[in-house]
């Protein structure tokens, strides 16, 4: 792995129903997320991590500036039929706001982000994905 930073290793062998392993001992319940069950399912884990990795760079970002404004990235995960009924996909939507700063810096702030962030990277130009800038609350 070249210039590798961290590496780890998660196992998944029982599907959405079971658990998920880390490498490091770690694990979690997983479940489908159409039925009301304990567990994580994949559209909550994938949102923890965007919203996790877009508001960690958005940070970086505000530190470079030396700006010591709080950020929140809100991310909503929907799972959706293809419209031919023949497979699904998510569709993705990232709320960014920064504290007192006006929408049109966050706007850009929240484009840089999103070009840097390495899970932003994994979506790529995915059609189903919006960011939307919104005051920030509490």
């Amino acid at each position: 792995m070249k210039n590798s930073l961290y590496h780890t290793e998660i196992i998944n062998d029982e599907g959405l129903n079971g658990t998920v392993s880390v490498s490091d001992g770690e694990s979690l319940q997983t479940s489908d997320p159409l039925k009301d069950l304990a567990g994580f399912n994949p559209e909550q884990l994938f949102g923890l991590s965007w919203a996790t990795c877009l508001n960690a760079t958005i940070e970086a970002l505000l530190k470079a500036r030396k700006a010591e404004a709080r950020s929140k990235a809100e991310v909503h995960v929907d799972f959706c039929r293809e419209e031919d009924g023949k497979g699904f996909y998510f569709d993705l939507k990232a709320f960014v706001s920064v504290e007192d700063m006006e929408l049109a810096e966050v706007e850009k702030l929240a484009q840089s982000a999103h070009k840097r962030c390495p899970v932003s990277k994994i979506i790529g130009d995915y059609n189903h994905v919006t960011i939307e800038v919104v005051p920030f609350t509490e």
